[in-house]
């Protein structure tokens, strides 16, 4: 079971990914979002939403490495947390 860390605001190290989910019509959707050195703006993969499957996959993809920082998760207002997806800490 992959674990993933909520996003509390403030920004994580640079180089950290953040999956936002929200609501799209009837359905949650997210995109991700690559933290960047404060002095650059940060990056959003892709611009089109993305089913949360997708979204922890591609996120899972662009996270690897010797350095791997903690995948955050943000949920917007009306969404809750799916176990199904993995643990939230």
């Amino acid at each position: 079971m992959r674990t993933y860390y909520r996003y509390r605001g403030g920004e994580p190290a640079p180089g950290a990914l953040i999956i936002r989910f929200y609501h799209s019509g009837d359905q949650i959707r997210g995109y991700i979002r690559k933290v960047a050195d404060p002095s650059e703006d940060d990056t959003i993969f892709p611009g089109e939403e993305m089913e949360p499957e997708e979204a922890f996959r591609m996120a899972e993809n662009k996270n690897r490495g010797p350095d791997k920082p903690p995948i955050f998760v943000e949920l917007s207002e009306g969404v809750n947390w799916n176990p199904a997806w993995g643990r939230l800490m």
